[in-house]
């Protein structure tokens, strides 16, 4: 037809270069994830950078750049000392969601991880492209990624510190003590000091001393945010 245009057409180097050399910040208006890879073998980091790069979903970070990664992969053989160490350190100094590719782990070692802040587990053998970034996709929205047995570990684990560590004790997960939740249960009841006293057995001294506690730790700031935090743990 006359006066019309032949259409664009862009081949795969040239539209890898057109969205991460020249539009480094989005893809069809979508941001990017900014990634930072840390692995202690060559190899392994180069190898994750090679499936990371070509990725428009992906902005990898260099240590020699100032740009801040939203989320920071771990790779490692095993989660040993040195590993902990490292995530531990991320943590602290860093606001990075952390994720961890690794080539064997345990239960034990995977509750270690939890604590050091890991929000995400892949195993070595099962990282693909496609997957590696639906992962760092998962981890940098907030949400935590697990292969389906290392997620049923760690909930035996969990079950596990509740019922021989936890309890014995009269603690909760929530950082309550048994005696704390009964209060607190009887405050959502709308019973005054005196008559949860009198429920529970203990002066009302005690009662107000135990409520006291709980809202200066948890910073509470009074009976009715105290009974909404516990409403919110599912205590009640």
């Amino acid at each position: 037809m006359a006066g019309s245009e032949h259409p664009v057409t862009l081949s795969v180097d040239e539209y890898l270069q057109d969205t991460h050399g020249q539009r480094p910040g989005t893809l069809a208006g979508a941001p990017r994830i900014s990634v930072a890879v840390k692995a202690s073998d060559p190899l392994i980091l180069s190898g994750l950078h090679e499936q990371l790069r070509p990725r428009p979903e992906i902005l990898l970070c260099r240590d020699n750049t100032a740009e801040r990664p939203q989320v920071t992969i771990v790779a490692t053989d095993t989660l040993d000392e040195q590993a902990l160490v490292d995530l531990r350190h991320i943590q602290r100094t860093s606001t990075s969601r952390l994720l961890i590719v690794v080539k064997t782990i345990d239960e034990q070692r995977l509750v270690s991880a939890a604590e050091c802040g890991a929000a995400g587990v892949v195993r070595r053998s099962e990282v693909t492209p496609e997957h590696l970034v639906e992962v760092i996709s998962t981890v940098a929205r907030g949400d935590g990624h697990l292969p389906p047995d290392l997620l049923g570990q760690l909930l035996k684990e969990v079950g596990i510190l509740q019922g021989q560590v936890l309890i014995p004790r009269g603690l909760h997960f929530t950082g309550l003590a048994a005696r704390e939740v009964d209060v607190l249960r009887l405050v959502a009841e709308g019973y005054d000091t005196a008559d949860i006293a009198t429920k529970l057995s203990y002066s009302e001294r005690t009662i107000k001393n135990v409520l006291h506690s709980v809202m200066t730790r948890l910073q509470l700031r009074n009976r009715a945010h105290a009974v909404a935090y516990v409403m919110r743990q599912g205590l009640i």
